[in-house]
């Protein structure tokens, strides 16, 4: 109801929700004041309880709390504004003062108060609660999506957790008693009791939620934090109507003569009653607002009639078709017939029993999967364009950590000496489920997590077979071998544990020392090759000079044979002169020696010049030569007196 003040301003007193309006307006202004300060009190201790703690329960209750009196706190402010313009109705003094403009003012003060009554002007036609109501509702807003996070991880808080809880139960207890002092207001004294009573409701439901789940939080269950959570849902949904009911006031006309009414009413807090009945509450709405009658139309009064009927039809016959299965051209399905594997269906469709009494798992069918032995990343593959630098991930060096490298003990090449060394693996299993059906069968039974399976019985392998195996020889020779005798080790397991997986392909992706040792490694194999290389070295230098010695030894045995042969020749020519030479002086005598004398003679004299001074030299006489300034031979033969 609203009331024309030109036209009712005699008779203003006689209305009771005029009369009581000075003290609603103290309430309102008191509970409005108080709920704003829990609010704020509540976001300051869920700061600083976040800066120690970011996986903590209580910033996310503390913010959705805070969100809930805020949606309050905005409905007890519009019923404040419509409290106050009642009280101010009944001291209306007529305002006959006229604003006569300064001549004396100067230019700048003039603009201001130009500027002054613009902005006034501007307020005055949007209006102060419409501003109030869309600035507190986007706040709660905000204070639940600024606390939202479905991952929070069970937390076990102890005496805490139930002093909180008390102490929400009490602050619902005292909320209880206001709504129950509104819902007990009459119209005619307080007409906005009748809204702001469903909006106590909703901090005392979220207080309530907030209760249950400080009592029963725990570190192995989640719901607690689920719910946390999710009691932030209902003062958001509130505050979200705010703001687009104070959009929606900005396009109603304001007349400051008639009584205005309060805007934040909230069709969501007006479902929070028992039982519910959100038709009823859509046909008051619609009938308040737009003056529709629901219940003069004849097609809603059947159907209202014909609901429960048709909706047990409905639930009938969804029921009976739950029987009727789609299995998908990739997929199969094993039908249970009262919990009991029967069958093994494949693509299409397939009519059974409804649900309970038969349902079909679905499984895979050929369907290939890539599995590394080490956990996986459960983030999704960052993608990097074609001209950027490579991902951390495409890095495939030893000095680089890798997500799916696994640490691996094996032994040590330390010759007659105990010991082990780590290295660091990447290796793949490509498997599928067995295509026939009892493959299928033991992959859904038999086990409960079959990556976990090939990973646990992967593990388990490569313990057993690192353990006869070294560095050098899974980096070199060995390699090529290795993934054979894995995937056929871990298939034999599987086929073991009767598992219905079929390993397709194992791939040794990578295999190298710890990212920490890589350099180490390095300069170990370094060291070696560099050994190897000196040793070489020293062994060629070694080889060269025994070579060399060897030609030396050998050119000197042939100098040596070549002398040798070149004596002994030398000597039996010596000995073959000497016996030709006694030969010749034993037939020839002192003739053979005169000729030997004169050849060696000839021989000495061969460069020598001679001069030949002998005037007794005759035909008839011998000639003689004067030696006599010559070194004679030696002479075999005695010396004789020369003739004169």
């Amino acid at each position: 109801m609203r009331v024309d003040l030109d036209a009712e301003e005699g008779g203003l007193e006689s209305l009771p929700r005029f009369q009581s309006a000075g003290v609603q307006a103290r309430q309102l202004y008191r509970s409005g004041f108080l709920l704003a300060a829990l609010a704020i009190m509540a976001w300051a201790l869920a700061f600083f309880i976040g800066l120690f703690s970011s996986q903590s329960l209580w910033p996310v209750l503390l913010g959705n709390n805070a969100a809930a009196m805020l949606v309050l706190a905005a409905g007890a402010q519009s019923a404040y504004w419509v409290a106050s313009w009642r009280q101010a109705a009944l001291h209306t003094v007529p305002d006959v003062t006229e604003q006569v403009p300064d001549l004396q003012m100067s230019g700048i003060d003039r603009l201001s108060q130009r500027f002054t009554a613009g902005m006034q002007h501007v307020l005055a036609t949007i209006g102060a609660p419409v501003l109030w109501l869309a600035g507190l509702g986007a706040t709660a807003w905000w204070s639940v999506q600024h606390t939202w996070n479905m991952a929070l991880p069970g937390v076990a808080l102890g005496t805490w957790g139930s002093i909180g809880a008390g102490v929400a139960v009490l602050m619902a207890f005292a909320l209880l008693v206001f709504e129950r002092y509104l819902a007990q207001q009459l119209p005619a004294q307080w007409p906005e009791a009748r809204w702001l009573a469903p909006l106590v409701r909703v901090p005392i439901l979220t207080l309530l939620l907030s209760a249950l789940c400080l009592l029963f939080s725990s570190d192995d269950a989640l719901w607690p934090s689920r719910l946390a959570v999710l009691t932030g849902l209902l003062p958001a949904a509130v505050a979200i109507e705010y703001v687009l009911r104070a959009v929606a006031a900005l396009f109603s006309p304001r007349r400051d003569t008639f009584e205005p009414r309060m805007i934040a009413q909230s069709f969501v807090a007006g479902m929070l009653r028992w039982p519910p009945q959100p038709l009823l509450a859509l046909q008051l709405e619609l009938h308040n607002r737009f003056g529709i009658d629901l219940r003069q139309i004849w097609a809603f009064t059947y159907m209202r009639k014909a609901f429960f009927p048709v909706l047990a039809v409905v639930i009938v016959t969804g029921w009976a078709l739950s029987g009727v299965n789609e299995i998908p051209l990739q997929g199969r399905g094993i039908y249970e017939r009262f919990g009991e594997p029967v069958d093994v269906l494949g693509p299409g469709l397939h009519a059974g029993l409804p649900w309970p009494l038969g349902r079909v798992l679905t499984v895979e069918n050929g369907g290939v999967h890539e599995l590394a032995t080490s956990t996986e990343s459960s983030s999704d593959p960052l993608l990097t364009p074609a001209d950027g630098l490579p991902p951390l991930s495409a890095n495939r060096l030893w000095d680089a950590t890798h997500v799916n490298d696994k640490s691996q003990v094996i032994a040590s090449d330390s010759g007659d000496k105990q010991g082990f060394q780590i290295v660091n693996m990447d290796v793949r299993f490509v498997y599928r489920i067995g295509l026939s059906d009892h493959a299928a069968i033991a992959a859904t039974y038999h086990s409960n997590d079959v990556p976990t399976l090939i990973r646990s019985t992967a593990s388990r392998i490569l313990v057993h077979d690192f353990a006869s195996r070294t560095l050098d020889g899974v980096l070199g020779e060995q390699r090529s071998a290795l993934a054979d005798d894995i995937g056929r080790a871990v298939q034999a397991d599987l086929d073991s544990l009767d598992s219905g997986v079929e390993i397709l392909a194992t791939v040794v992706e990578a295999i190298h020392p710890p990212a920490g040792a890589a350099n180490a490694y390095h300069g170990v194999q370094a060291a070696q090759i560099s050994a190897q290389a000196l040793i070489a070295r020293e062994r060629g230098a070694a080889s060269e000079q025994s070579n060399v010695a060897q030609l030396q030894a050998s050119i000197l045995l042939d100098q040596a044979h070549a002398l040798a042969r070149e004596v002994n020749a030398t000597a039996q020519t010596a000995d073959l002169r000497f016996g030709a030479e006694q030969k010749a002086y034993a037939s020839a005598g002192h003739a053979f020696l005169l000729e030997q004398y004169l050849s060696q003679l000839s021989l000495g004299l061969n460069n020598a010049k001679l001069l030949i001074l002998d005037h007794r030299l005759g035909g008839s006489s011998t000639p003689t030569l004067d030696l006599r300034s010559f070194t004679l031979p030696a002479d075999p033969v005695a010396p004789r007196k020369v003739a004169q």
